[in-house]
């Protein structure tokens, strides 16, 4: 692992957005706050911060006192200062709000990506630098031309890419940027991406390219693979072996890795398939069938359910048989016996949603729903795939949702 050799960094993260994209998860809270295994967005990339820098400023608007509160003042030794962008008017816009607050070079990232210590460290040793991801459909981001490792020019979602290094979003500069003058774009914003063009004019800005991992959640179903990819990392980290906290009674079978976290009991006749993640409080079973990909959060009730590929969030409960695959099931959801979710095209093609009114290619074959916080469903509800179904509300009994339902 690289190590940190001296710093005087600071970092600016960027958490003040709406997130309309990841609806229904984040009509109730910031998508920084959305949980990953057993902890936020934010607390993943503070932690990864740990070491390397001792002062964060944190851009903040949507629901903005919700994040004030969860992270308070001071995280494992780094200072924490608030600053609110009130009007959204882009990433250069609110990296200016920071200004005053910095003293030289500084990392830029998103708050609503999951990055890597290896890599944020990688670029800290570069006195100017971009991280870039290799993607297979540049088109759909920002992406970097490159001559060597030196960054030329970035262009946002060209319709013929340079290249397929996506900008993920994480720079190194200092505070020479705000000496240059950037306009609203087409999109009647501030980029930030406006000041690296500048900035490549007078100095060398060195291109990263990722070496561990750069998770982007611009989707819902974007939340349940940054899910499965760190279930997939602890599984490592433990080398495959089950990590039994809690209770396990008889006649239950485990196979693969398996993390029951503390207070949480297994009860007979389950069968648990890993990987699979289980938090802190649990009651899963009796006859629940856990197959891989399954994380089931903190203070979960899980009877005789089938679930595959299912982000399950805190207090979520579900004592009656029913089924769901590749879906996220919010916080404190009430699923009433009979619910399934379809996941599978009959032709096999990829699944297409809708966004914001606009159909998007998910780029799965397989998708279930995503069910916001505080729903409740009807026995015997059937959601079809990609379906979202809209935090507080509710399916009558035998319900087939065809559409989302956002009231």
């Amino acid at each position: 692992m690289l190590e940190v050799k001296s710093s005087k960094l600071q970092a600016v993260i960027l958490a003040a957005g709406k997130s309309t994209r990841t609806y229904p998860l984040t009509l109730t809270k910031p998508k920084p706050l959305l949980k990953i295994l057993d902890k936020t967005i934010l607390d993943h990339n503070l932690d990864q911060l740990r070491g390397i820098v001792d002062d964060v400023v944190i851009i903040v608007g949507y629901m903005k006192d919700a994040i004030i509160s969860k992270l308070g003042k001071i995280y494992h030794g780094i200072k924490l200062t608030y600053v609110e962008q009130k009007e959204q008017n882009g990433t250069g816009g609110a990296v200016l709000l920071a200004k005053n607050y910095l003293h030289d070079r500084f990392i830029v990232m998103g708050g609503d990506d999951l990055f890597s210590r290896h890599d944020i460290i990688r670029c800290s040793e570069k006195k100017y630098s971009i991280l870039a991801q290799e993607v297979k459909t540049p088109e759909k981001f920002g992406v970097l031309e490159v001559k060597g490792n030196k960054l030329i020019n970035i262009e946002e979602k060209p319709q013929f890419p340079k290249s397929n290094l996506a900008n993920t979003g994480l720079y190194v500069v200092d505070k020479k940027i705000f000496s240059y003058a950037i306009k609203k774009s087409s999109r009647g914003e501030l980029e930030f991406t406006d000041y690296i063009k500048q900035l490549i004019k007078d100095e060398t800005v060195s291109v990263e390219t990722v070496e561990d991992y750069w998770l982007p959640i611009g989707y819902p179903w974007n939340y349940l693979e940054a899910n499965v990819f760190m279930l997939k990392n602890l599984e490592k980290l433990h080398n495959g072996k089950p990590v039994i906290k809690g209770k396990i009674e008889q006649n239950v079978t485990v196979s693969g890795f398996v993390y029951v976290d503390e207070g949480t009991v297994i009860k007979a006749n389950s069968y648990i398939e890993g990987p699979v993640y289980i938090g802190k409080e649990c009651e899963i079973g009796p006859f629940s069938h856990l197959r891989p990909e399954t994380i089931i959060m903190n203070k979960c009730r899980v009877g005789k359910m089938e679930l595959c590929d299912v982000v399950v969030m805190d207090n979520a409960k579900s004592k009656h048989t029913s089924y769901a695959a590749h879906s996220v099931l919010g916080e404190n959801v009430n699923i009433g016996a009979g619910l399934i979710t379809a996941d599978f095209r009959h032709d096999g093609k990829n699944h297409i949603t809708l966004i914001n009114g606009q159909k998007i290619d998910s780029g799965r074959r397989k998708l279930g729903a995503f069910i916001g916080d505080n729903v409740k469903t009807g026995i015997g509800t059937l959601i079809y795939p990609g379906r979202k179904l809209w935090p507080n509300t509710a399916t009558t009994p035998g319900e087939i949702v065809k559409e989302d339902k956002t009231e």
